[in-house]
């Protein structure tokens, strides 16, 4: 992960010397933290595993199940949109720096390699682990095969599968986002021209797309249509990020998001079919009110953690926590669950940070030892 950035900016772009000292402070600090959260999201142990905003729980109601979807599918979802916002600011305080030509070029490096590698690295991870009998099952239970249970395995996979999953769809599902982040990079020029000169087409366009949770996989996603264009907008605008409106109370805001978010738990609980519209309208306006309570609600978290130096030495490590989880969070997962089927809760909140402590520990290794290597893997960000 960059010094500053999300996943977007190699790391000659990753210390803008204009950018206020708090700012460069708060998207440091969001570059781990949300990397974090997002591994939380997916250590998500209930069924079905798969989450979309209006997914019900088809298992009895408990308190560490109704903790886990209200943190997983509710109070955690707001990082993909933030990240995404990030992302697109800061592409574009850069893109002064260089012609577009050749700013894209540079994402060959910082985007498209870390992409295949790891998508390979998930192929190859998956592959060994069907080599053994036990594991075996692990990548069974997990269902991460898009080709359904009729052929789970990747050494099943016919050549064009095996590369339709490299390519597009990887086992590291959440790779998603940096090919997004390739397509809106190359497509910025005109992005910049709606959001700029359109803003009131562009946005009410793009906001129903995420609102109504369109995409068109594997290359543009509905929030990240809208998102990254924010961030290009608040950009170009000089909208102050640092002090909240005068109408914004994030602590009264905060009071609604968490009350949304016990209602759509509650909703998902209360049938097999929870109605379709309440949750994803209630699911879209928590994830817009837990941006703005989390980046304008926060400030004192954020000085208080970017004040210590190994909270700093970890940022450098949030592209290797992003990366690396999964499907290792998922296989891991599945045996925890295996030994100790009735702490559900307790294998959701301890499992997820074992494997970012697994990461920051594999990164620094190779951070240390194989600098080279750490550069590609990472798209040079962390060194």
């Amino acid at each position: 992960m960059q010094t500053v950035s999300t996943l977007d900016l190699p790391a000659a772009e990753a210390t803008p010397a204009r950018l206020h000292p708090f700012l460069s402070q708060k998207l440091r600090f969001w570059s781990l933290v949300a990397m974090v959260l997002l591994v939380y999201v997916h250590g998500y142990n209930l069924h079905p595993r798969y989450l979309q905003p209006w997914t019900p729980v088809d298992e009895p109601l408990s308190v560490g199940a109704w903790v886990q979807y209200l943190l997983a599918n509710g109070l955690l979802r707001f990082r993909i949109p933030i990240l995404f916002a990030i992302s697109g600011y800061l592409f574009a305080f850069h893109d002064t720096r260089a012609p577009h030509k050749v700013r894209v070029k540079r994402r060959v490096l910082t985007l498209l390699v870390p992409y295949l590698l790891w998508s390979a690295f998930g192929l190859g991870l998956t592959w060994a682990m069907e080599q053994y009998g036990p594991t075996r099952q692990l990548v069974l239970d997990a269902s991460l095969s898009i080709f359904g249970p009729e052929n789970p395995f990747v050494s099943g996979y016919s050549p064009g599968e095996l590369l339709l999953r490299w390519l597009l769809f990887p086992i590291p599902f959440q790779l998603w986002f940096l090919r997004g982040l390739l397509v809106y990079n190359l497509a910025y020029p005109w992005l910049r021209k709606a959001v700029l000169q359109a803003p009131k087409v562009y946005f009410p366009v793009a906001g129903l797309l995420w609102l109504l949770d369109i995409s068109v996989p594997p290359l543009l996603e509905g929030t990240g249509l809208v998102f990254f264009a924010l961030g290009v907008w608040l950009q170009k605008r000089n909208v102050n990020l640092l002090t909240p409106p005068q109408w914004l109370r994030p602590g009264l805001l905060a009071v609604v998001w968490l009350a949304l978010l016990a209602g759509k738990t509650s909703l998902a609980f209360a049938s097999e079919h929870p109605p379709f519209i309440p949750m994803l309208l209630l699911h879209k306006t928590a994830e817009a009110l837990g941006i703005l309570v989390m980046w304008f609600g926060t400030d004192a978290l954020v000085r208080v953690a970017m004040r210590q130096a190994w909270f700093v030495w970890l940022t450098g490590f949030s592209f290797m926590i992003y990366a690396l989880h999964v499907p290792l969070v998922n296989y891991a997962t599945e045996a925890a669950l295996h030994q100790w089927p009735d702490q559900q809760l307790l294998v959701y909140l301890l499992l997820p940070l074992a494997v970012v402590v697994l990461a920051v520990l594999l990164g620094a290794v190779l951070r240390r030892l194989l600098p080279a290597l750490y550069s590609v893997l990472t798209g040079g960000r962390g060194l």
